[in-house]
């Protein structure tokens, strides 16, 4: 498909540079590596393959087993809720059998020893039903990844083949109704017995019952629960058990079951509650990377902070944050290909020619609608690259250094919450722009607006996994500061210089940097001279509002601290702060990834396209957060006028070629059903 790329007159509807918004006369960086015709041709399945990167084998093998079961997609509208948790655990243990779900597990038991591939194969089944990729990460990553990272060799091998074969169906249980997202005061006990060498796990409560965990309803055989361990009469923390939950298909003795019911979405999956009435499970059960017990009943651990202890152990399970993160992204892209690919067909009101319709993706508000979020699609596609690559990089190596693995749980943490954020605004939009057709539930925007609803609340809140990433960025890790919780924060904070806070967020010496990045630049006009498509200028802007946040938060609380402030008060109060920082620093990493990725592209239509998009998503970021940078004297009336201006352009040139850049998602045609939308 040839697409002219030259910007048109405004067609109607459009936003476009108004009388009173003149645009500045900015040079186009990318007018040079245009063709002469100044047309561009997409060779899509060349985009596909850069877009599928070093797993493109793994991402294509997928698509064509989820082909094969596409079928589900339809038949889950009308099978009732047992038939359709069962026909989900079909396909789960089909696929197992061709080796698609247990990448991530060690070939020695029948897994592909490859987490990079393991994370690709379950991106890639966001395209299909997500009660599948719901199970199977229940399955593959919760289930048998906690047992992979928390236990040792006697536990893989005792259980790891069975549960890479499907052949052995399992929980993660650590949330519990009363505490949620705070892992370290579930009340779930696990009481040691030494003259039986056996745990004793007890739900005390109501409020302690396991809630809301995978395959517990229906499918489960065993549980990794966790728990509060006392061992001669001594706390020591939340420690994981495997605990058979069934006995030849009836609740194992001392175990209750009961089934969650009907959510709003993903109910293939099932979802149970599950109590414990003082139920005895072997010491060998235990599983005790981090900590053991003695057949006597001693407790020993390499890590003698018992906070250390507990974030070491929820650090390897980052995993399954990473996995949501790039499903969410994923279904975003299916969303994005319908509405797309609808929106370059369907025609509306006579704007054209007399007596033509005109295309809905003509209209510049229908533009201003999908375009800019196709381009933050794209840049969260390489934000998720990137914090693959670095889990990877940090499990595969034995000498991983904790640094490391804090930034992983950071990036992991931030590109997770924005991904699904992003999932569910643009699946919503998507539905929206796709008018009433998309209400219908073949065109799939129904379940996927059910089913990727809690993605968002999926391994971590999100607004508790900014506040992660909030903690990281105000104390650089700090190894003091590693075991605090929200309140230790703002204590350990308080307690600093806050120049120590702010070292490498010294706002002036980060305009330095800025002027040096941009010849002719001032401290003081950088923002003013610096070409809007000048990709330092945007990640410039990016890179000012994080650290600026950075420093106001750290202010913020010591301020408050010094006048007396109660240390829960005074958190309470710069939340919104705190969040705003996080997700400040998180964007600023997504619009590296997208430049950084260009730079690996080879000079042709292809990078020109990629350009636009980054463009796009770059100003479109900095748009939407006008006011902070016009506040804060970065933005001035006439420039925040131009990058509006700006952003419609670039939708104009976009337009043309946006249905070869959805079709290089390559979502399956099967899969996409709607019918009714794209023909």
């Amino acid at each position: 498909m040839t697409a002219d790329t030259a910007s048109s007159s405004s067609p109607a509807g459009s936003t476009g540079d108004s009388a009173d918004a003149p645009r500045e006369s900015i040079p186009d960086p990318l007018a040079d590596v245009h063709p002469p015709s100044g047309r561009l041709s997409i060779d899509v399945p060349s985009l596909t393959r850069f877009l599928d990167g070093p797993h493109a084998e793994v991402r294509e093998e997928v698509r064509k087993r989820l082909v094969d079961h596409a079928d589900l997609l339809a038949e889950a509208d009308d099978l009732g809720k047992d038939d359709y948790r069962d026909r989900v655990r079909d396909v789960v243990v089909e696929l197992a059998g061709t080796g698609a779900t247990a990448m991530g597990l060690p070939k020695e038991y029948g897994g592909g020893g490859d987490i990079g591939a393991s994370i690709a194969a379950f991106e890639t089944l966001a395209f299909g039903d997500l009660s599948v990729l719901t199970k199977v990460g229940v399955q593959f990553g919760l289930f048998g990844g906690a047992i992979l990272q928390l236990g040792t060799k006697a536990h893989h091998d005792r259980w790891i083949a069975d549960i890479a074969s499907g052949r052995l169906l399992g929980c993660f249980a650590m949330t519990e109704s009363g505490h949620g997202s705070n892992v370290a005061d579930i009340e779930t006990t696990a009481v040691y017995d030494p003259t039986t060498e056996e745990f004793v796990l007890t739900t005390p409560h109501d409020a302690a019952r396991k809630d809301y965990i995978g395959n517990a309803a229906r499918h489960g055989e065993l549980a990794v629960v966790f728990a509060q361990l006392e061992v001669a009469g001594e706390q020591h923390g939340v420690h994981a058990i495997v605990v058979p939950i069934r006995v030849d298909g009836e609740p194992a003795p001392g175990v209750r079951i009961e089934d969650c019911g009907t959510k709003l979405g993903l109910n293939g999956v099932d979802n149970g509650r599950l109590w414990f009435d003082g139920v005895r499970v072997p010491r060998a059960n235990m599983l005790d990377r981090f900590a053991s017990v003695s057949p006597e009943g001693i407790y020993s651990s390499d890590i003698e902070s018992q906070g250390r202890r507990f974030f070491t152990m929820l650090g390897t399970l980052v995993q399954g944050r990473v996995s949501v993160g790039g499903a969410g992204i994923n279904a975003a892209k299916v969303a994005m290909t319908v509405a797309v690919k609808y929106a370059d067909r369907r025609r509306q009101f006579e704007a054209g020619e007399e007596g033509t319709e005109q295309l809905l993706l003509d209209y510049g508000m229908h533009q201003r609608r999908l375009l800019p979020l196709l381009a933050r699609t794209y840049a969260l596609h390489f934000a998720q690259e990137v914090v693959a690559a670095d889990l990877h990089e940090v499990f595969s190596s034995p000498d991983a250094d904790e640094k490391s693995r804090k930034l992983l749980e950071s990036r992991a943490a931030g590109t997770k919450a924005l991904g699904t954020w992003h999932a569910t605004r643009v699946i919503q939009e998507c539905r929206e722009a796709c008018g009433g057709a998309g209400y219908l539930a073949e065109n799939r925007f129904a379940a996927l607006k059910a089913d990727t609803d809690v993605f968002t609340t999926f391994e971590g809140d999100n607004h508790v996994l900014l506040q992660l990433v909030a903690k990281g960025l105000l104390t650089d890790y700090s190894s003091g500061f590693a075991d605090m919780d929200q309140f230790g924060m703002v204590r350990f904070v308080a307690g600093m210089a806050v120049d120590t806070v702010l070292e490498k967020t010294n706002v002036h010496k980060l305009l330095e940097r800025i002027k040096d990045a941009l010849p002719g630049g001032s401290e003081d006009d950088w923002d003013s001279e610096a070409g809007l498509l000048d990709p330092d200028y945007q990640l410039a802007m990016l890179r000012f509002r994080e650290e600026h946040m950075i420093g106001g938060v750290a202010r913020r609380i010591k301020g408050q601290v010094d006048r007396g402030g109660n240390g829960g008060d005074v958190f309470s109060s710069v939340q919104d702060h705190v969040i705003a920082t996080a997700r400040a620093h998180v964007e600023r990493l997504v619009l590296e990834a997208f430049v950084d990725k260009l730079e690996t592209m080879e000079e042709g239509d292809e990078k020109v396209a990629l350009h636009l998009l980054c463009d796009l998503h770059a100003l479109s970021t900095i748009e939407a957060d006008r006011a902070w940078f016009m506040e804060h004297g970065r933005l001035t009336v006439q420039r925040s006028k131009a990058i509006t201006a700006e952003v419609n352009v670039l939708c104009r040139k976009v337009r043309p070629i946006a249905g070869d850049l959805v079709d290089a998602f390559a979502v399956p045609r099967e899969l996409l059903r709607a019918e009714s939308l794209i023909g």
